[in-house]
């Protein structure tokens, strides 16, 4: 499997569209030994990540989101204990960490030697690393689907149906303090769509009252709350956060003011 990584870059100039294959890849890994370990059975597969696997949304993202659904058979130590002998009879030198202290409980996984070897990384001891993170008390409300993916490999996951994932970015969107150009990317991306993809109101109302408190905001208010935050968005600085992770880079260009005011208003 590490070959194969190896093979998919080595005609890839560009060093940011390299890592973002490599990662990809290292996350198919991922995700195949979860199936295998019946991890799905408790999970749900959230997140940016999500969209792109599953949605195929055309923007790289770092890290691997999960909701935990059900507690019964919730063992994310051995899961991990497996993922690093899986990954290790496939030749990757990995090191995982765990922290299940806070309600998002977090695995780090580092990737030794990788980046050397694809010519990303000049110095030994500069890791390819991206993060695990499980919402242990996630808000209800979730509309969930089980489906087969074929990225790199064949495994079958539960995850959040596309409304309900556009959940996490309307909530984002709405009450994070410092903007993301993936999360404004990403709600270009399905505002786009005919019809339009909008939140699950339900779950998004559970979730702003769960992390802002009842009567906070009106999930319904979505669109006029989202718009009111455009007015102070620097664009130079989103456009900035997300270009190393388009996979289609002149996509750079719709993130415009008007374009949102266009398909918010």
């Amino acid at each position: 499997m590490k070959e194969q990584a190896i093979d998919l870059v080595q005609n890839v100039q560009a060093p940011a569209e390299k890592m973002n294959i490599l990662r990809e890849y290292v996350q198919a890994v991922v995700m195949r030994s979860l199936h295998e370990s019946e991890a799905f059975a408790c999970l749900s597969f959230v997140g940016g990540t999500a969209l792109r696997f599953v949605y195929d949304l055309p923007r790289f993202s770092e890290d691997l989101d999960f909701s935990l659904e059900d507690p019964t058979g919730y063992e994310p130590l051995q899961w991990l204990k497996k993922l690093k002998r899986d990954m290790t009879l496939a030749g990757f030198d990995i090191a995982i960490s765990w922290d299940d202290r806070e309600t998002v409980h977090t695995a780090w996984v580092q990737v030794a030697d990788l980046m050397q070897e694809t010519g990303l990384a000049a110095t030994i001891g500069q890791n390819l690393r991206f993060k695990l993170k499980i919402d242990g008390r996630p808000p209800v409300g979730a509309e969930t689907i089980s489906t087969v993916i074929d990225r790199h490999f064949m495994f079958a996951l539960r995850h959040h149906s596309l409304s309900s994932l556009m959940v996490g970015k309307a909530h984002a969107l709405m009450t994070r303090r410092q903007s993301k150009g993936g999360d404004w990317y990403d709600l270009l991306w399905s505002l786009s769509h005919r019809p339009a993809t909008v939140p699950n109101l339900e779950l998004l109302q559970n979730a702003l009252d769960k992390t802002q408190g009842a009567g906070t905001f009106r999930a319904v208010d979505w669109r006029r709350l989202v718009l009111d935050r455009v007015h102070s968005l620097n664009f130079s600085t989103l456009l900035q956060d997300v270009e190393p992770f388009l996979e289609r880079p002149l996509d750079d260009r719709l993130i415009s003011a008007e374009n949102f005011r266009s398909l918010l208003d």
